[in-house]
């Protein structure tokens, strides 16, 4: 889904590339030599010390992750934000991108003790153990009992009833990740007392055009951050191109902290 390179062609209709940029993009068949994509799904690679790994591990990252706080969560400075799932490559981009634009307490929960310590290197104010029954509690507590503004739910499943607990008064919840569960009951009287608005973001139904508005926004929105070379990912591991199915099972072990990159 994400990669790396610099442009060979371009199109007639190309706008703001020529070739010999550096990009970064996203979308199918990245497993290749060569990519084709729409100029719209694309983004410069404004630093030249930036590697190809790192800048390889961060698009489809900016482009949720700012699509479900800014455009979707309606995020402003002052804002508490709260990232299920902090740990994961879009939880990291996600505490960045919050804190860069404003947050005023950004919150990440992990279950695992070790990555968990890592979140604060990330922007994270406080880190949260959600493998504890009523994790939610510790989010009002460092709310002064108010919630979180935002929520952007990289899990789902069972989790959702506690991200409705951990929310503010008429909060925003941004489903963006189901690998908990795609199905789980629902808190319907939670749901209603505190006025939350649930809010479920994917590309997959997206059209040509909602993509390239969605890119413009982030590039315009975080510009300062990209020509800083940000955000920060951690590459856990770098595998060969013939390496491709040891990486997959890596990824399924699920065991790495930071992004698994095949280098050509």
């Amino acid at each position: 889904m994400e990669w790396s390179g610099e442009v060979v062609e371009v199109g007639a209709e190309c706008r703001g590339f020529t070739v010999g940029d550096r990009v970064m993009g996203t979308g199918p068949a990245a497993y290749s030599e060569y990519v084709v994509t729409d100029y719209g799904r694309a983004v410069p690679i404004p630093k030249q010390d930036v590697d190809w790994a790192a800048s390889a591990s961060s698009t489809l990252g900016l482009q949720t992750m700012h699509d479900a706080l800014v455009t979707r969560g309606r995020l402003r400075p002052g804002h508490a934000v709260l990232i299920q799932g902090a740990a994961s490559v879009m939880g990291l981009i996600g505490m960045q991108i919050a804190k860069v634009l404003g947050a005023r307490l950004v919150l990440g929960t992990s279950g695992h003790a070790e990555r968990r310590g890592k979140l604060k290197d990330f922007g994270c104010d406080v880190a949260i153990d959600s493998s504890q029954e009523g994790w939610s509690r510790k989010v009002l507590d460092a709310t002064e009992n108010n919630g979180a503004d935002i929520i952007v739910d990289n899990v789902s499943g069972a989790a959702f009833n506690q991200c409705m607990a951990a929310a503010a008064f008429e909060g925003r919840i941004v489903n963006v990740g189901r690998l908990g569960g795609a199905t789980a009951p629902f808190d319907f009287n939670l749901h209603a007392l505190r006025r939350l608005e649930y809010i479920g973001v994917t590309f997959r139904t997206r059209s040509v055009e909602q993509v390239r508005s969605l890119n413009s926004r982030m590039m315009e929105d975080l510009g300062q951050m990209l020509s800083e070379g940000g955000p920060q990912v951690p590459i856990a591991r770098r595998f060969a191109f013939d390496q491709a199915s040891e990486a997959l099972d890596t990824l399924r072990r699920s065991e790495h902290f930071g992004k698994l990159v095949l280098e050509l």
